[in-house]
Parts: C-alpha cells; structure tokens; sequence
C-alpha cells in the first residue's frame, strides 16, 4: 500500500546516517528514481550541515551549542524521514531549496 512509491525505500535509507545517504545515492544510480533523488539531496544536506557545524563546534568549543545542534539535527532528520513516510516531497524548512539547488550532482 505505502511502499508503491519507486525509490521509497532509498529515501528511507537515506536518512540514517551520512553512510546510509552516500549508500542511497549509489542505490539510485540505476533505475533513478525523482522520489528518491529529492530525499537524497534533503538528507544529505542535513548530514553535511549537522557535520559541519559539529567541526565548528569542536574548535570553537561552547557547551551550550552541542544540545542545540542535536536538537536541530533529529528535528530535521524527522521532519524529512516523516515526509518519505508520507510519501511527500517535503522541503526542510529555510534550506530545502538550496540543498536542491546544491546538490544537483546527486541524481
């Protein structure tokens, strides 16, 4: 019922870890799946983003920041994680898009 969307269970693989979504991204390189590919995109800026900011963090070290960062993290893995479930091509909020327009490598 649920899983006749193609690439559905990429998408969910996808969100993870960024080892699911570099997985993911070679799960869709034959057949390419639209739906997959978007949720690749989404789930691989959060990963890069939760890392880069956990870099940052680790050099500039602060405690406060490091719940805050995890927090946004799950937040977000969630958000995106409850759109494959309901079959939607949800952004993230503020940077969906230009996780879109970033990473028009993945396809």
């Amino acid at each position: 019922m649920s899983s006749t969307i193609k690439g559905k269970n990429t998408a969910i693989i996808t969100y993870l870890t960024i080892i699911g979504a570099i997985i993911a991204i070679s799960m869709n390189m034959e057949p390419k799946h639209d739906f997959a590919k978007f949720h690749i995109r989404q789930a691989f800026g959060i990963h890069l983003l939760f890392h880069a900011f956990a870099i940052f963090n680790s050099v500039w070290y602060n405690p406060y920041t490091l719940p805050v960062l995890y927090l946004c993290y799950f937040t977000l893995l969630i958000y995106g994680f409850l759109g494959v479930l309901n079959n939607k091509k949800q952004l993230i909020p503020v940077l969906g898009p230009y996780f879109q327009k970033w990473f028009t490598f993945i396809n």
